[in-house]
């Protein structure tokens, strides 16, 4: 029970009201026992489940989300029990997840009527921690009869098949579990009695492709146990009725009741200026490294957040290097062995670590009470975001969580101020809703039909309820169908795409139960990047590196992972074996996973940043000389305005425009302009991308900008870019795995990262040639446009340049420009380390940018 003390959700009071719904004696005993009284939002998700209403409830981290989410669950099983004659009595405590559950105390109580009652749904697979504080831990102390198992990738087959046979009380899982109980003919009968869904942290995957996944199986779920209660928990949602309408069946808001949590203590963000000066360029914040020793040194714990792993493995291998103290610090991301991430996190748990540095692995289900200050390395990206991991500091609703934002160069600082201010103001960033994808559809539709047979029209009802389907029409509905059937109309020749055939009542089923097996093999929303183990000769396991970065080692090469330094002595099939270094590494894995993108709210109000003088007397001396050279000797944009400067360098002729719409949309603008620059006969050579800025440059000067940026450019040079590039492909990839056209492995074999690349680059080009109108083109396309080229901002920005375009012609460099020019043909080291010939370039730079 360490650490009880810092939960807020068992700590509140109830400021005068009086709950219209009572708790059951022995959860109030239990309460009482301790000084604690429920909080008011958790008494009303109990009004709620009386009320038979669905319910989304947003309340600051440290509020006691999860025990609100569970606490009418645990009522409605205490009343199916005969309750024991104490509260509190203290049992034999099993493994939490083993199956077994808290054993009653003999004699005085009755187990609930079997069968599944609640369903918890998180986005992570590491639930068991946090679950045994907020869940377990209570329901042993009260000495209650109720079994509560979880069910993951990580689960063994032969709990998974008890499981489905004899169901716990309460389940935790995750979508691509739940998707996959639900493609078991068994699986009318095992959710039949479902009560209540859990759905934890909805913010962090409800407007992705899981969130698709998800509602199709709430909509599913719904069939199956009609009067089943839906419930969300989120700490940072900007708009509650989007998640109402996504939660509630048929979008009806109103059916979804919000619970708004009491407002917490105001977080304690400072951030770190350097001792020496903001960086002119770089994203690692390596500069902060002897600060950040020290403020180790001041905290029992420190969490380190890193936006990407490559840039966790970096700062920690800094830390070690300087830590002359000698403090435990830890590693903790996603590519590294379950094992090693249990093993940290249970020195965590036990207060072995004085600092952890991670990556998003951690941003959710963190829940250790006596972890000091959290420190954000780099720019945070996003309000909401930052708000998430400071959440992690304290977890105390009622005192403050201390947070250090660490920015990486001058336009971070500009982020981080951003970040800041929204932080105080208590704003969040704004999260899109799109249509769902096809793609998860079709695994959705293979996963009914593996349970049982279907009727089309009856399920397009039930998949039209669940929101981001909703405006499904009957005729794409059935280009879904004729997909999972017989892969189209250029495919259906082959065997191994007939996976559906029609009864002669209309129904669908299986054409071999073969295809059950092998959905259930594949089926999954996340595509990794091909991946290869990374192991020691005895099989020990430390984690996975990508094909990528694998394929450029030889025996004999060093790298750094998880803090090691290791050698490589061989590639096995999928395996990088390797060993102890004796010599000093000199690679750093790097992974392709999705940038962190610059939200809309936070790139804005750096816009309004760069327009108000007077707010720059609160900025370092050396940021405010910064924007006070550049509004000299070039000009700042006005709201809305999109700033082009031109000028000479370096017997080169460049173009830089101001969008801060992210580097997604800005690397996807670069690729357009070059395009049309050369079909121009301007002889561009080349462009670099940040978040903030895009540069081009070209061996002939650019005398009017605006041509290059009309909107036709989306019409025309985009069509012809995404299907002449890599881009298509690589969307096509995932959709053909996500959508069981081409499997990820056999049973006993899984393929390699080539041979699905190959599989998909093969089916890709049959289909360009002979069915353009294939679904899954379509369904590449929507991806191509929405995640991988931001085409959504992209039009923006033209919009904008359309109308507000300012050039301005320089004969050098602008102060604005030296952060970007700074990093061309160094992108890689950007990413993670600012070298001395990085540092020079800028001041290089910076002694022409800045004089008057």
């Amino acid at each position: 029970m360490r650490n009880w003390r810092h939960r807020g959700w068992n700590a509140g009071k109830l400021s005068g009201i009086k709950p219209s719904v009572e708790l059951p004696p022995i959860i109030l005993a239990w309460f009482a026992s301790r000084g604690w009284q429920p909080r008011r939002h958790q008494l009303e998700m109990l009004e709620a489940a009386s009320e038979r209403r669905h319910a989304l409830l947003v309340a600051a981290t440290g509020a006691g989300k999860t025990l609100a989410g569970f606490l009418p669950s645990l009522a409605e099983l205490v009343a199916a029990t005969r309750a024991p004659s104490q509260a509190g009595v203290q049992t034999e405590k099993k493994d939490p997840l083993s199956g077994t559950g808290p054993q009653p105390p003999l004699g005085n109580t009755i187990e609930p009527q079997a069968g599944l009652h609640t369903l918890y749904i998180s986005p992570l697979k590491a639930l068991a921690t946090d679950v045994r504080r907020n869940l377990l831990i209570p329901i042993e102390e009260m000495g209650l009869p109720i079994r509560v198992e979880a069910r993951t990738g990580d689960t063994p087959s032969d709990r998974k098949a008890r499981q489905r046979v004899k169901p716990p009380h309460i389940l935790l899982t995750t979508p691509e579990s739940l998707s996959l109980l639900l493609s078991h003919e068994d699986s009318v009968h095992m959710f039949a009695t479902l009560k209540r869904v859990i759905v934890d942290e909805v913010h962090a995957f409800a407007n992705g492709k899981r969130g698709d996944l998800l509602s199709l199986s709430l909509a599913r779920l719904q069939t199956l146990a009609p009067v089943v209660q839906r419930v969300a928990l989120s700490a940072t949602v900007a708009d509650p009725d989007d998640y109402r309408a996504w939660l509630a069946p048929n979008g009806d808001i109103d059916q979804v009741r919000l619970v708004e949590g009491e407002a917490a203590a105001e977080p304690d963000l400072t951030i770190l200026l350097p001792e020496g000066r903001v960086p002119w360029a770089g994203h690692s914040g390596q500069h902060a490294i002897p600060q950040l020793i020290e403020e180790i040194g001041r905290n029992n714990i420190t969490l380190i957040f890193c936006n990407t792993r490559f840039l966790a493995e970096f700062i920690f291998q800094k830390l070690w290097d300087a830590n002359e103290p000698k403090y435990a610090i830890g590693i903790h991301h996603g590519s590294l062995s379950v094992e090693a991430r249990r093993k940290v996190e249970g020195a965590m748990a036990d207060g072995k670590l004085r600092a952890l540095v991670c990556t998003a692995s951690l941003d959710l289900g963190v829940d250790w009470g006596n972890v000091d200050c959290v420190i954000q390395m780099g720019a945070p990206k996003g309000s909401s975001r930052l708000l998430q991991r400071i959440g992690r500091s304290n977890h105390r609703m009622d005192e403050p969580s201390r947070a250090i934002l660490v920015p990486g160069n001058r336009f971070e600082y500009l982020e981080a101020q951003a970040a800041y201010d929204a932080v105080a103001e208590g704003m969040r960033d704004g999260e899109t809703f799109r249509p769902g994808s096809y793609d998860v559809l079709a695994q959705h539709v293979m996963g009914i039909a593996c349970a049982g047979p279907f009727e089309e029209g009856e399920l397009l009802a039930e998949v039209q309820s669940a929101l981001p389907y909703s405006a499904l029409d009957a005729a794409t509905f059935a280009r879904v169908i004729a997909f999972v059937a017989t892969g189209g109309y250029s495919l259906k020749a082959y065997d191994r795409f007939q996976k559906l055939v029609k009864d002669p009542d209309g129904r669908w089923r299986l054409s071999h139960p073969q295809f059950a097996a092998q959905h259930r093999f594949n089926a999954g929303i996340i595509v990794d990047a091909p991946m290869l183990e990374i192991r020691f000769r005895n099989g020990r396991k430390l984690g996975k590196v990508e094909e990528a970065f694998a394929s450029t080692l030889s025996p004999g090469n060093t790298f750094t992972f998880a803090g090691m330094a290791l050698e490589v002595e061989s590639i096995k099939d999928l395996d990088l074996i390797v060993r102890a270094a004796t010599k000093p590494a000199t690679n750093i894995p790097s992974y392709m996973g999705a940038r962190l993108p610059l939200t809309t709210h936070l790139a804005g109000r750096v816009r309004q940043m760069l327009t108000d003088r007077l707010g720059w007397a609160r900025f370092p001396d050396e940021v405010r000389e910064w924007l006070e050279m550049q509004a000299y000797r070039s000009q700042m944009p006005k709201a809305g305005q999109l700033l082009v400067e031109t000028f000479p360098h370096e017997k080169r002729h460049y173009m830089i425009t101001y969008p801060f719409e992210g580097w997604n949309a800005h690397q996807s603008l670069g690729m357009l302009l070059t395009r049309r620059m050369e079909s121009r006969g301007l002889m561009p050579m080349g462009f670099v991308a940040s978040d903030y800025a895009l540069g081009v440059w070209s061996l002939k000067p650019i005398t009017d900008p605006r041509p290059l940026f009309s909107a036709d450019i989306l019409a025309d040079e985009f069509v012809d870019w995404v299907e002449s590039s890599y881009l298509l492909k690589r969307a096509f990839r995932e959709v053909a795995v996500i959508s069981g056209l081409v499997e990820r492995q056999h049973p006993g074999k899984r393929k390699t990262g080539r041979q699905v690349t190959f599989s998909t680059d093969l089916i890709y080009d049959v289909l360009r040639k002979y069915e353009p109108d294939h679904l899954l083109l379509e369904a590449a396309w929507a991806d191509a446009r929405t995640r991988l080229t931001d085409v959504g901002r992209l039009g923006d920005l033209l919009d904008r340049a359309a109308d507000t375009m300012l050039h301005v012609d320089l004969e050098r460099v602008s102060p604005l420009a030296v952060p970007l020019l700074v990093m061309i043909g160094r992108e890689s080291v950007a990413q993670g380390s600012v070298d001395d010939a990085l540092l020079m370039e800028a001041e290089s730079l910076a002694g022409v940018a800045m004089t008057p």
